[in-house]
């Protein structure tokens, strides 16, 4: 799928402190007025005195996070530079034709060198239609590589010898023995904008990540940063752990990101970013993630001609606030834009999940959607006040990324004033994430018996579900926004596989005469659920936008 962002797809901070070297010996010693004859028969003796220690040579770093940060805030009281352009033809080419450009495998970065790391690299053209520089810091000096026709093969595409010699990088992506220690498997790309991916152990790719969003689904129009040069550090033997350093531009903002890189059965990545304004934006969306759901059981009324039960890289929004609640929202395609705002100061985490990991609900031997990650963020220290953005926008096809989220800092950072953000990046399992307590596991969306009603059939699980006795009365907590009234609601154990089941029916109110005449009009309506065992909260909470 071609990474494209929501309209046009295509922590450890690394802290090195100067080192300052001590003065072996004190300036302005006296010397005694005369030598006693002690001290003359010790000056005269044959034996020799100690020798003087050297002095203590510490390198710093060639290159650090507050260098990057020195050249971000620098570059951010300048006029912004657009790149350089490709070759005319370069962004004209197709998905096919850039498809067919390949890295020789054997020009892999640090290949023989009995590393467990290598870098390949990307070809500029098709939507990634600018190249960006890649420096890569040794212990004693920082180098610059350089993209040369050489390191690819261009298949059956007829413009080869068009290509110029320094034809430059789109961006890379990260090799390593992921899955088994003799293979160099593929575990995160950079390539396009401030685009990202990830991959666990046993993971293909699906949800991407961003270094920002600005301006997202405003009436202005998004702006789309870019990583504009990278610094990678060189890894020692053995070193499981990569850093990359990343610097942000656009017209209206410029910035420094820190990458540290561990892989396993799920890939994390420390982040650290400071912001730089060169003027006002309305909206900054901090770590955002961006996704693909097509048509899934949460869909209501399928849509779409296909074999395939569904088709999605997630299929919920799962939240963790600051005051312990855990929020599932599943995802939809919607008819029109929606854009769901929560409030959440202090967030804990978010993310972007695939819960849904049977085979056989996709169906699909080439995508393999039940393998796909999801993508959690874990905030470093305290966000303070803002909101989490969940944006959903119509799709005829599955090959956009149609889902956004991201959490908008209250209020937006200031031109002239650093904004200093950090937080983890989780490739992994939704199993690895999991709230305390029962977690949904399916929603379902049905017509219900009355006129202008609707069934919504949501199934829970989770360990604490599991420990209860067969005769447990667990209590439904179901609630319906301005629009929508519940009926009928009960819960009960699903006598075939263990789980819960809650039913409830919603009554739809009459719509507004304009709701009449444009159905789409009519808001969503907002429902909200939960179970209880006695007085105590047992599942996360369900949220749902339901468009009639």
């Amino acid at each position: 799928m071609q990474p494209i962002s929501f309209s046009h797809r295509p922590l450890s901070t690394f802290r090195a402190a100067a080192i300052f070297l001590l003065a072996a010996f004190s300036l302005g010693m006296m010397l005694p007025p005369a030598l006693g004859a002690a001290d003359k028969k010790i000056q005269t003796s044959t034996k020799k005195a100690p020798l003087a220690k050297k002095k203590a040579t510490i390198k710093a770093p060639p290159f650090t996070l507050e260098k990057l940060v020195e050249i971000a805030r620098n570059l951010a009281v300048k006029p912004y530079q657009p790149p350089e352009p490709l070759p005319q033809f370069l962004p004209g080419i197709d998905y096919e034709a850039w498809q067919n450009i390949r890295f020789r495998p054997e020009k892999a970065l640090w290949k023989g060198e009995g590393l467990l790391w290598q870098l390949q690299f990307f070809h500029p053209g098709f939507y990634y239609d600018r190249t960006v520089r890649i420096h890569i810091i040794d212990p004693d000096n920082v180098t610059t590589l350089q993209g040369t026709k050489e390191m690819f093969d261009y298949g059956n595409n007829i413009f080869a010898p068009q290509i110029p010699q320094i034809v430059g990088f789109a961006g890379f992506r990260l090799h390593g023995p992921l899955k088994t220690p003799k293979y160099f498997d593929e575990i995160a790309v950079f390539l396009g904008a401030s685009y990202l991916r990830g991959l666990g152990k046993e993971h293909r790719y699906g949800t991407s990540a961003r270094g920002l969003a600005v301006d997202t689904a405003t009436p202005e129009g998004e702006e789309f940063p870019w990583f504009r040069e990278f610094w990678i550090e060189k890894p020692k033997t053995g070193q499981k752990q990569l850093r990359i350093y990343a610097l942000m531009d656009s017209p209206r903002l410029t910035g420094a990101y820190s990458y540290l890189i561990t892989p396993g059965e799920e890939t994390a990545m420390e982040v650290q970013s400071t912001l730089f304004l060169r003027s006002a934006v309305q909206k900054i969306g901090i770590a955002p993630l961006t996704s693909m759901f097509f048509f899934g059981e949460n869909s209501g009324a399928r849509r779409f001609d296909d074999f395939r039960p569904e088709v999605h890289d997630s299929d919920g929004l799962q939240v963790l606030f600051a005051h312990g609640e855990w929020l599932w929202r599943p995802l939809q395609n919607p008819a029109t834009l929606q854009v769901n705002s929560f409030e959440a100061p202090n967030i804990r985490g978010f993310g972007l999940l695939q819960r849904d990991r049977h085979f056989d609900h996709y169906q699909d031997l080439e995508t393999r959607y039940e393998t796909h990650p999801g993508v959690w963020v874990e905030p470093s220290g305290t966000w303070g006040a803002g909101r989490l953005e969940l944006i959903l926008i119509p799709s005829p096809d599955e090959i956009h990324d149609n889902i956004g989220v991201f959490w908008v800092p209250s209020p937006a950072p200031a031109p002239g004033v650093p904004f200093r953000i950090g937080y983890r990046l989780r490739w992994l399992d939704a199993e690895r994430i999991r709230p305390p307590g029962a977690h949904v596991i399916a929603t379902r969306i049905g017509k219900a018996p009355i006129k202008e009603g609707k069934l919504f059939v949501l199934d829970f699980d989770g360990p604490e579900l599991r420990k209860l006795p067969e005769q447990t009365q667990l209590v439904p907590v179901v609630w319906a926004g301005e629009g929508g009234q519940i009926l009928e609601q009960r819960v009960f154990r699903n006598p075939v596989n263990g789980t819960w089941r809650l039913v409830f029916q919603v009554k739809l109110s009459d719509s507004p005469k304009l709701g009449q005449i444009l159905p789409d009009k009519r808001p969503p309506l907002e429902l909200r659920a939960f179970l209880k065992h006695g007085y105590d909260v047992i599942s996360e909470t369900w949220s749902y936008a339901f468009k009639p």
